[in-house]
């Protein structure tokens, strides 16, 4: 054999080990890429998965509502009751004296005292008080009626436990808003016993409270439980019927949205006056303490 031909043949050999390279190259490649997108496939799926999951869970759960609140205003206090009624409870003080309140549609008051001297005969002395509390619809806190029935419980007991009361009885007042309760008591005190008279009423939203008292001073003779009680009873139906009137005849729901989010609680404490809590006494009538 020639020096050319055997030369020749060790570059066929050579030739075919190089091209024998390449095809195992080029088969390993597409398994790699066929993994390499099964991978890649399996991720973005788990993915848009965990995506729709989320979007359905979201969608499924609606933001929380609650029914709105009735009536969204208060009545001017001094002005929710009549001006006979005035001069029939309290006929020494017609105008009254409002409280000081932080939100007057919220919160509001106004009191009225009357002293009628009789000179060496003594006197005859009247204290009225109404407030009025109007609750808001929240999520957290509930429904304005459901808070205001428990705002209207409170009063009512602490009307019931007020210091120094004697002889305390109570008694429904029927056809005084939706719920109403009289509660009514003597304190006696060194000017004299005072007769006292709290009534306690709910109209949808709204708490009215409605103080009244009187005493007979320097020997003037006791007034009439019962005349003082029927004429609280009276007031307070007035007062309601203002309420309900200050938000339209047929009363209804008050214009907007219930609230999504806690709204400032109607509950908090105002400037001091005649809007404090009625059953802590807000005056300076020497029939009730002062809280």
């Amino acid at each position: 054999m020639s020096e050319g031909t055997m030369q020749r043949r060790e570059e066929r050999q050579q030739r075919a080990k190089r091209l024998n390279r390449v095809l195992v190259c080029a088969a390993a490649v597409p398994v790699m890429l066929v993994a390499a997108g099964c991978s890649s496939d399996s991720g973005s799926g788990d993915s848009t998965d965990k995506a729709e999951k989320a979007a359905a869970s979201a969608s499924a759960s609606p933001s929380p509502t609650v029914e709105a609140a009735a009536y969204g205003k208060l009545p001017e206090p001094c002005k929710a009751l009549s001006k006979k009624t005035l001069e029939d409870l309290v006929p020494k003080d017609k105008s009254g004296k409002e409280g000081k309140s932080d939100d007057i549609s919220t919160r509001a008051g106004c009191s009225w005292n009357s002293l009628d001297n009789n000179g060496v005969k003594g006197s005859q002395f009247r204290w009225l008080n109404v407030s009025m509390l109007r609750f808001e619809s929240d999520v957290t806190r509930g429904p304005a009626d459901k808070q205001a029935q428990e705002y209207y419980e409170k009063q009512v007991q602490d009307a019931q436990a007020a210091e120094g009361a004697k002889g305390v009885e109570s008694e429904p007042v029927p056809g005084t808003g939706d719920q109403a309760t009289a509660v009514h008591y003597d304190l006696k005190k060194k000017e004299g016993t005072f007769k006292q008279q709290t009534v306690v009423a709910r109209v949808e939203n709204v708490v009215v409270t409605l103080d009244y008292n009187g005493a007979g001073l320097a020997g003037d003779k006791t007034p009439s439980a019962d005349e003082l009680l029927k004429d609280a009873k009276k007031a307070a139906k007035e007062a309601v019927a203002a309420v309900s009137e200050a938000n339209g005849a047929g009363g209804g729901k008050a214009s907007g949205s219930p609230s999504k989010s806690p709204s400032q609680s109607p509950s908090k404490p105002a400037s001091k006056g005649a809007s404090d809590e009625p059953s802590k006494g807000a005056s300076k009538s020497p029939s009730r303490k002062s809280a």
